[in-house]
């Protein structure tokens, strides 16, 4: 029921605790550092909001002509175009910002509900929405509603879990007394980036599901190695060594060229 849900949680540093994680990581940078999988998101985007135009030299390309509208289905799912082509579609939505060093919520962090039916219960982040500040809770925060009923069907009840925001309806569970705090990010003496309680002071590391995600949604402990991919020697391999040359005398040197010739003199006035 979630497999069409946008998680992107993890817009930070990875931290690998492994050898094999840190190599599949190293392998999959080009990927990552060129923002394929954003670049991929907005010309979906592009293709289903706007309209498709001949360029010179550059031949047909989709542009962008209205703002898209974000819920819990991925731009590139039909269920994503449907909700954008519809008439019913809402004109504006207004999404508090949050920096991206300032997020503080990830998948598979235990968190308290402020608000609704459920207020008080606790449960695990399953799915992130940065775009509208959005967290799904699993099983918790749900909404039930028949399918195919009629009058000689009883039809099939679905249960869906409801977007709660991060900002004011959800808060992270402090580890020392499992009870709701509020966060904040520090260093700690070593330098690395870390939660703590602002009630307690207790650390609250990233869960293990947060930090074997990457950006594009891929596990990195379980990542197999395809043709595609930039090896590990090849990218650890030193091209480019620094000299104090232009780039025709760098030429000149690798083809064995060698230049008897004295400099004019330059006079300036």
């Amino acid at each position: 029921m979630y497999s069409n849900r946008l998680c992107n949680p993890l817009d930070k540093e990875v931290i690998i605790r492994d050898d094999s994680s840190r190599e599949s990581l190293i392998m999959r940078l080009t990927v990552v550092a060129c923002n394929y999988f954003k670049k991929y998101v907005q010309r979906e985007i592009a293709k289903a909001s706007g309209v498709t135009v001949r360029k010179p030299f550059q031949g047909f390309r989709d542009i962008r002509k209205k703002k898209w509208y974000y819920d819990e289905n991925r731009p590139w799912t039909a269920a994503a175009r449907e909700t954008n082509m519809s008439i019913k579609r809402p004109t504006h939505v207004v999404v508090e910002p949050i920096s991206k060093g300032n997020w503080k919520l990830f998948k598979g962090d235990r968190v308290e509900i402020l608000i609704g039916p459920d207020k008080g219960k606790q449960g695990l982040i399953n799915c992130i929405i940065k775009e509208r500040n959005w967290c799904f809770v699993e099983g918790l925060n749900c909404s039930y509603r028949w399918l195919n009923k009629s009058a000689t069907s009883p039809g099939t009840l679905v249960k869906e879990e409801k977007p709660l925001l991060v900002t004011t309806e959800v808060a992270l569970i402090d580890p020392a007394d499992n009870k709701a705090t509020d966060t904040e990010w520090r260093y700690t003496e070593e330098g690395v980036r870390v939660r703590v309680s602002t009630r307690t002071g207790r650390v609250i590391p990233l869960s293990k599901t947060a930090e074997d995600e990457s950006y594009d949604m891929v596990q990195i402990s379980s990542y197999v190695e395809t043709d595609k991919d930039t090896r590990d020697k090849e990218l650890k391999k030193i091209t480019f060594k620094p000299k104090l040359c232009t780039f025709e005398q760098d030429i000149m040197e690798k083809m064995g060229i060698k230049d008897d010739r004295k400099p004019a003199k330059t006079y300036w006035y």
